[in-house]
């Protein structure tokens, strides 16, 4: 699903793209809607009859059926699309539904920004999970009212139906929106996935505070390039073992009001076409009565030939969806032309639109659309987001999230270290904190600004060193730009165009000193052209690239040496080579657009002696120590993305390591002998092997959030005591793992890969020690069909207080196709250094049960061997304790 974590406005014009005749008349009739239809549009004429929709007395479905009855064929398919238009004789609304909030409110402006999602399940806490999505939630709301005085319904970002939690499971590292999940695991996946749902609904026995999306169903994880297309065959035991227990969770005991259906055909079937997904495990199977909505663009996928060609027509395509289960279209105003003649060719029921949207309407219903304002929430204001609270709770969220993977002793830092060098490509930049569908932090705070705020005696000093992958770039100065080849006069002429194709004359012209702009809202639509001489000062070669929201292109001498033009609605990275040699003037052009309201650019360039990487050692030898944030940024790795460089492609990743550029540069400084701390700015695993051989501190960081500087300062100066886990495991090389397109998951994460890994599922370290003891299972005989209670006595060994996270595994080696080992519970609990605390699971017939070859699940008789401790048993330096139950008789579990 592409758009959320652009601006709202980039989004907009993407998704309203392409209007023909049937988008205009929708947008007609929501610009009526618009100005119809006021916040108290409901009222009635004294004596007047309340039809039946607008009796809040009324139950929800009864009042969606009424109002559905009421609506011609027309209306009822415009009401089917994500942009649904209001009815003004109807008195209904606009309302888009469209909206994002994978870790905050996302494309609408100011709001709290918490660690990206990977990161949320690193703090392996249920409790602080559910906070964060209510606090969401009530951010959702505040946001809908401010725009709902404006419009009277609600625009693009501003709703109540929020597309998320992803509750896909992150199977192979390489998979660029891992990041968005919770990681690797089934049963952390589907505890947090019920936490943010229920968070994000709340707990009003009336009202959905907002509607969760657990998302996308199902078996649903890359590769990009190809997710339009891909036919995954899983086997029966990993779609019910592996796959869609999180999606089973989120619906059953967290009770969400929605799904979304993927891109991916599932066994032969386009997912959002799978009778077996939407009919046979969402509705028979789990008793789900909210709604569907599709993956943007995703019933398209069904009838194109070139993706899916599951149907032959547009309307076969549309009629196959509806059929299934499918209840809403991420789309354009196409597909309600195509949905109308479904209809009206026989190929579609209008009973069939119906039971859809009584779904949608019995949602609207529940979120308070069709009730008086005041008694809906009426104690969220529209003030209610980006409070300093919220900044509060995404600060601890981010502490709780960092992974402390190796700590020879350098940490926490001495309080009296004097000179600390602050190195690397993400230590000062906004786009590490914030990953993907994300909102915008009004005070973010880089993992430089948390040094130099919580060091405010030291002497701090910060040097790039690098880029992402790239050398460090600088902007071309000024002085090696000329006018004409002879280079008499400095600067280049910019030119500005009205539109993208360069195909009129400019509409101005001016001299300018160096290639830099600022864009304007009235140029968002245009262009604009540099054109002068570059005389260069080094032979070697050198790297370009121009920094904007848009598309650009370099050229040298007429050739070309990047061409960004094309890429996708986020901000390039792409730069491009050339060799160049001293004193030799070059002809140089560049051409950029900004997809941005507004925003500043400029050309950028590395120069062959790379200045950047030697600043970056000198830095560290003047230094006491070094704090190394390296890493990737949603630039690199994220959805469909048009990116093409070494160990990327197209927002997936062909290679586990740190990219070449910064893997050189913190060789270089680690050789100067001062101590490093390594900090990784990450949403996937990267395979740090020889930083894990020589540098004595890694901290992973995620993306984390606005506050994230802050979160990083406080751990390494030991303010925080670290206690996050790894959700991922952290392989040595991706050459480990089979191939990317194979969903098998044979040799896939912890519970059946067999090889050495770098660091463990469940991994991470503390600046205190735990000790385990005193294991006890309340029976040591247990029925298939009944529950068991196992206990353990933790302490703190140490002489700090900190958390530990108690994690409770289950192994059965005795039935055949069983995960090695699998987590069964968990809990994150802090102890005060010497305290003490029993921590107790019960461990119900599910956890106790395996999946067999034909899919069903089973509680088999015979020994369950459990292990209660700080990671997975069988490692070294774990602590922790063994006990066993013995299961009696056996028992088949419903789907």
């Amino acid at each position: 699903m592409k758009g959320g974590f652009t601006s709202a406005s980039v989004a907009r014009e993407r998704a309203r793209a392409g209007f023909n005749r049937y988008g205009s008349v929708i947008a007609w009739m929501t610009l009526i809607g618009a100005f119809v239809l006021a916040p108290d549009a409901h009222a009635q004429l004294p004596g007047a009859t309340v039809p039946s929709y607008q009796d809040s007395a009324r139950p929800a479905a009864e009042r969606a059926a009424d109002l559905v009855s009421r609506m011609s064929l027309e209306e009822k398919a415009s009401q089917l699309l994500n942009d649904a238009p209001a009815i003004p004789r109807l008195q209904v609304r606009e309302y888009n539904w469209w909206n994002e909030g994978l870790h905050g409110v996302a494309a609408a402006g100011y709001a709290t920004v918490f660690p990206q999602a990977i990161g949320l399940a690193a703090t392996f806490d249920t409790a602080r999970i559910h906070a964060v999505a209510d606090l969401i939630g009530v951010e959702f709301r505040a946001k809908h009212l401010a725009e709902r005085h404006r419009f009277g319904g609600s625009d693009w970002f501003a709703g109540l139906t929020v597309w998320s939690p992803n509750v896909n499971i992150f199977r192979d590292p390489r998979w660029g929106r891992g990041q968005e999940t919770y990681g690797e695991d089934p049963y952390l996946t589907a505890r947090l996935g019920v936490a943010f749902v229920r968070g994000l609904q709340g707990e009003d026995a009336a009202y959905y505070r907002t509607i969760a999306t657990p998302k996308h169903f199902a078996v649903h994880s890359g590769p990009e390039a190809s997710r339009h297309r891909d036919d995954i065959l899983p086997s029966a035991r990993d779609l019910a073992d592996t796959y869609l227990p999180a999606f089973r969770a989120t619906v059953i005991e967290g009770h969400a009001g929605s799904i979304m259906c993927a891109y991916n055909a599932v066994d032969g079937a386009p997912a959002c076409a799978s009778r077996s997904l939407l009919t046979d495990w969402l509705r028979r199977d789990w008793k789900f009565d909210g709604y569907v909505v599709s993956d943007c663009e995703a019933i398209a996928d069904i009838y194109r030939p070139d993706h899916h060609g599951y149907s032959a027509t547009p309307e076969a395509g549309v009629a196959a969806a509806f059929d299934a289960g499918m209840d809403l279209i991420c789309g354009g105003p196409v597909e309600g032309e195509h949905i109308v003649r479904s209809v009206r060719e026989g190929l579609l029921s209008e009973a069939t639109l119906d039971r859809s949207l009584v779904r949608l309407f019995t949602a609207r219903v529940r979120l308070g659309q069709f009730d008086d304002a005041a008694r809906v929430f009426p104690s969220i204001t529209a003030a209610d987001f980006d409070t300093d609270a919220g900044r509060a709770l995404s600060l601890a969220t981010a502490e709780a999230a960092m992974v402390l993977l190796k700590n020879d002793g350098l940490l926490p830092l001495n309080e009296n270290v004097r000179r600390i060098a602050v190195i690397g490509p993400n230590a000062d930049s906004q786009a590490a904190l914030v990953g993907n569908y994300n909102g915008e932090p009004s005070q973010p705070v880089t993992i430089l600004d948390g040094i130099r705020r919580r060091f405010p005696d030291a002497e701090i000093t910060f040097a790039e060193g690098t880029g992402l992958i790239d050398p460090a770039l600088v902007p071309v100065p000024n002085a090696v730009l000329c006018a004409d080849a002879e280079c008499r006069t400095s600067g280049l002429t910019l030119e500005r165009f009205a539109d993208r194709t360069y195909a009129t004359a400019p509409i101005g012209t001016t001299p300018v000193g160096e290639p830099r702009y600022r864009w304007s809202g009235e140029l968002q639509s245009g262009a604009v052209r540099f054109t002068g001489f570059l005389k260069a000062s080094e032979d070697g070669e050198h790297v370009f690239r121009y920094d904007a929201n848009g598309g650009y292109r370099i050229f040298i001498d007429d050739k070309p040496v990047v061409d960004a033009w094309g890429v996708d609605w986020r901000p390039s990275i792409a730069a491009g080579k050339v060799q160049l040699s001293r004193g030799q003037t070059y002809r140089i052009q560049v051409e950029a657009f900004q997809r941005a309201t507004e925003g500043n650019e400029g050309l950028l360039w590395s120069l062959p002696s790379d200045p950047g990487a030697a600043a970056a050692t000198q830095a560290a030898r003047n230094a006491d120590v070094v704090i190394f944030v390296a890493g990737l940024t949603s630039q690199l790795e994220g959805e469909e993305m048009g990116i093409e460089v070494p160990g990327f492609a197209g927002g997936d990743r062909t290679s586990l390591d740190l990219p070449a550029v910064q893997q050189a540069v913190l060789e270089k400084v680690h050789s100067t002998g001062t101590p490093v701390v390594l900090v990784l700015i990450n949403g996937s695993a990267l395979s740090v092997n020889w930083a894990d051989a020589h540098v004595p501190a890694i901290l992973e960081a995620w993306y984390p959030g606005g506050q994230g500087g802050d979160a990083v300062a406080r751990i390494i100066a030991g303010d925080v005591n670290p206690a996050g886990r790894l959700p991922v495991t952290f392989y040595r090389s991706a050459d480990d793992l089979p191939p990317f397109t194979d969903y098998d998951m044979k040799d896939r994460t912890y519970r059946y890969f067999d090889g050495p890994v770098l660091y463990p599922f469940g991994h991470g370290l503390s600046y205190t020690r735990f000790a385990y003891s005193e294991p006890k299972v309340a029976a040591r005989r247990v029925s298939a069909d009944d529950s068991v209670e196992a206990s353990v006595m933790v302490a703190n060994a140490g002489d700090r207080a900190g958390d530990e996270v108690v994690q409770l595994y289950l192994s059965r080696p005795d039935v055949a196709g069983a995960p090695k080992h699998s987590l069964v519970g968990f809990q994150r609990i802090h102890l005060a250094a010497g305290e003490q605390r029993r921590v107790s699971f019960t461990i119900d017939n599910r956890s106790l049960s395996t999946v067999d070859a034909s899919g069903v699940r089973r509680v088999d008789a015979g020994t369950a061997s459990l292990w209660l401790g700080g990671g997975q048993p069988g490692l070294p330096h774990v602590p922790g304790q063994a006990a066993s139950v013995v299961i009696t008789g056996s028992a088949t579990l419903p789907n």
